[in-house]
């Protein structure tokens, strides 16, 4: 086989681990952008390598790709731009091939914007040790020599992070028609400005996060039902500014984001903000409102492959 044809093989064979890379790198980074980054950089990386001296490509990639994740992790500038509270998870259309596997609720679970949002709690080195177990099933040997340690560090830092997710974690599965009409529920209340209701379905816990449209530094937390209410009750509510501000009237659409419930503002092919909701015992637990352009890039390029359904307010 010449060199040429050779390039065009090897070149085969990493696009064939593509998609699985991305999933590795976005539940690493919560990035979809960073996590692309990074496999493009890990391509570099195996154009570069003497690849005749590689054994097990699907081995050498997945090490790459989680070791330049690490490199980002531990980077000043990432740790600096999470530490100030500034940071959400990217978040997916369902159906993005970025969220696989998602064979069981397990992995499903991790890719949700909750179990994303947790592992910030986490070292580098435990998110990526529980990433490869829970997610991607590596055995503690594996896992061991694609991280360059032990295998009774790799089962510690899994123990560690099994702890730190599991006392912060709040949501379960929740039946979709059930989780649909709790959102619509929600929408109804906060476009009518009906504030009782909107505290009716909230738990008394609940928290509501917003990026502020990328216009604040720090994101805009609100931690009572009555606050939450309030605040959903004049957002939701249009007004000719807001339109101006939207550059249109926006079609209101349900979807579901990260596995979780959400309602998408769309304007022609372009989500201009999404709402989503972590849902506990029949309540909402939490609201995130995401609307920073950047963080919508992939979320608006898979609905515009997407047949979305009747919208729920044609035109707010």
């Amino acid at each position: 086989m010449d060199s040429t044809a050779t390039d065009r093989f090897d070149t085969s064979r990493f696009e064939a681990s593509r998609n699985r890379l991305a999933s590795l790198a976005y539940r690493l980074l919560g990035s979809a952008a960073d996590a692309q980054d990074a496999v493009q950089d890990a391509f570099l990386h195996w154009q570069a390598a003497d690849r005749q001296r590689i054994k097990v490509p699907e081995a050498w990639l997945t090490k790459a790709v989680t070791n330049l994740c690490l490199d980002r992790l531990r980077s000043a500038q990432v740790r600096r731009e999470r530490t100030v509270g500034a940071w959400l998870p990217e978040p997916l259309l369902d159906g993005d091939p970025m969220l696989g596997p998602a064979d069981t609720f397990e992995q499903r679970e991790l890719v949700s914007l909750a179990v994303l949002t947790l592992m910030e709690r986490l070292s580098p080195l435990e998110r990526a040790v529980y990433v490869l177990r829970e997610a991607f099933s590596y055995s503690h040997a594996e896992i061991a020599e694609i991280l360059d340690i032990t295998e009774s560090a790799s089962q510690q830092h899994l123990h560690r992070a099994r702890r730190r997710i599991t006392a912060a974690r709040r949501g379960s599965e929740v039946d979709p028609a059930s989780a649909r009409r709790i959102v619509e529920e929600f929408l109804a209340a906060a476009s009518s400005g009906r504030t009782e209701r909107l505290v009716a379905l909230l738990t008394d816990d609940a928290t509501a996060i917003s990026d502020g449209a990328g216009l604040t530094e720090k994101l805009l937390r609100y931690d009572t039902p009555q606050r939450i209410a309030a605040i959903a009750r004049a957002g939701f509510k249009p007004t000719p500014a807001k339109r101006r501000l939207a550059g249109g009237t926006p079609a209101i659409h349900y979807a579901l984001v990260n596995g979780a419930p959400a309602i998408l503002f769309v304007i022609g092919d372009q989500v201009i903000g999404a709402v989503t909701f972590d849902i506990t015992g029949g309540k909402i637990a939490t609201v995130r409102g995401i609307a920073a352009p950047t963080r919508l890039v992939r979320l608006t390029e898979a609905w515009r492959q997407h047949a979305p359904d009747t919208p729920l307010i044609a035109q707010w």
